[in-house]
Parts: C-alpha cells; structure tokens; sequence
C-alpha cells in the first residue's frame, strides 16, 4: 500500500519537493528540481512518485495578499493539470500563502548556509505540514 504524499513548490526555475508518510505525517524536503537542468520536468515527478510509492500530489497554489487568484496562481492549475496527464494520481491544491518567506526565516534560524532551491524545497515542506493539518482534521 502507498502511504505516502509528495509535495510541490512550483517556480519558474525550480520545484521544491517534500514527502511525507501519511502514517507518520512528518513533512521533509525531499529535493529540487532545477527546470533548466531537466528535459521535462513532469517526467521527472512522475519518477519521483513511482520510486517513492507515493499516493497523493499537493501542489503549492500561490495566491494574492487577499486571497485573490494570480497570474501565479493559474500557472499552478495549468501545472497540476499536466502533471494529472503523467501522473495517475490524485492531485490536490494547497494554499502555500506565506510559505516561501517562512521556508526562508526557518533556514536562517537553523544558522547553517543555503541555496535558493533549500527555500523552494522548505517551503514544499511547510506546504506539506499544512496539508496533513487539515488531512488530520478532515480523518478526525
């Protein structure tokens, strides 16, 4: 049985990816893709998910200040969208307000050195804590 969900954090440049196991529900940072060093990227996910024996996608959906939708927002849904062509998995949308910044104060608290693809991969992560948050809740 798959027991666990991946995570993204979808950029322009990169995808941060974390997984989780739905049993022990601690989010990780699993890696980054860096779009330009990668044919395509959603091939690249699709072996994630397969080697990971992973059940569940989240994709990180960016909203405005307001929680109004974005340009960033519907390159979100159209990444999910062909994503779900790859991937036969259900593929669900995560508020990820705020998670890149949070992502960021966490690195420098832990006082060690990190890239930019450090921050998209935390902040994958924290986009995972928040899903099984309310995954939890939902179980309850």
């Amino acid at each position: 049985m798959n027991n666990y969900v991946v995570s993204l954090d979808v950029g322009e440049r990169r995808v941060g990816v974390a997984i989780a196991s739905l049993i022990a529900r601690l989010p990780a940072p699993l890696c980054t893709i860096d779009r330009s060093k990668v044919t395509d990227v959603f091939t690249k996910i699709a072996e994630i998910v397969k080697k990971e024996q992973v059940s569940v996608v989240v994709v990180g959906l960016p909203r405005g200040m307001q929680g109004q939708e974005t340009t960033q927002t519907t390159t979100a849904r159209a990444f999910a969208s062909e994503l779900g062509k790859v991937v036969d998995l259900p593929i669900v949308m995560q508020d990820e307000a705020g998670t890149s910044l949070e992502a960021e104060q966490l690195l420098k608290l832990r006082g060690k050195a990190y890239e930019k693809g450090d921050i998209d991969a935390e902040a994958a992560t924290i986009i995972l804590r928040d899903y099984l948050q309310q995954y939890v809740e939902q179980s309850a």
